[in-house]
């Protein structure tokens, strides 16, 4: 029986993976659909897109039939309860991929050409690295890479505060291009959003892997106070 939920655990998680390459892909050709105006790129994104949704539903239903079949407990059920977690995770990485396909395409490419700025393409390889690596922290239980991950998040958020103060500025100097310029800053919030998938990933990493919730440091129970005589 125990070899039977390893076997299947070890499936799961390799659907996960591969769901993961998929996305990390679609991050990719994204980008460079962005960076090069080039519409063949989104056509690669949307194919991917397929893809990440069949994988989404076997991994599901994989994840069902383990529960229902072997009740497993522990290190077993809370790798289970990962997988499912970061499923979600990826799918909505992927929709973000999408997402920016999408502006560049039906919106960005039917304007003039605005200055892009390069802390874009390097969100977009940050949060590429974040996806990638919380993936190997998932193949690994490598509780030390997911927490890389997490702080890797701050340069991130830095990048997305310095687009949008740029942002702001340029539509102050040049209120012709702000649908544009609007534009770059749904991208980079997109961007953003699949840093913020990554750091959920390596959070669910580190409860599997120790059965640690890290989520909400900051609610600690408060502490007893006897009542005053």
């Amino acid at each position: 029986m125990k070899r039977q939920v390893e076997e299947e655990i070890n499936q799961l998680k390799a659907k996960i993976l591969h769901m993961g390459s998929l996305a990390e892909e679609m991050i990719h050709f994204s980008m460079k659909c962005f960076i090069e105006r080039e519409s063949n790129f989104g056509e690669k994104v949307f194919k991917n897109e397929e893809e990440v949704n069949r994988f989404q539903i076997e991994v599901d239903e994989l994840s069902s039939r383990i529960l229902a079949l072997y009740q497993p407990e522990a290190t077993d059920l809370r790798t289970i309860i990962a997988a499912m977690k970061i499923n979600s995770e990826l799918e909505r990485v992927a929709d973000q991929a999408v997402n920016i396909t999408q502006t560049c395409t039906l919106h960005l490419f039917k304007e003039t050409p605005v200055k892009t700025m390069m802390e874009i393409p390097r969100m977009a390889t940050i949060a590429q690295e974040m996806i990638k690596d919380s993936l190997d922290a998932f193949s690994r239980s490598d509780v030390e890479l997911a927490q890389a991950v997490l702080k890797k998040d701050e340069e991130e958020d830095t990048l997305k505060a310095k687009v949008l103060s740029e942002i702001i500025g340029m539509i102050r100097k040049h209120p012709s291009q702000t649908k544009q310029l609007v534009d770059l800053i749904l991208i980079s919030r997109n961007l953003e959003k699949i840093g913020d998938h990554a750091t959920n990933i390596a959070e669910d990493v580190i409860y599997m892997t120790i059965g640690k919730d890290i989520r909400h440091p900051q609610q600690q129970d408060p502490p007893v106070v006897s009542p005053s005589l």
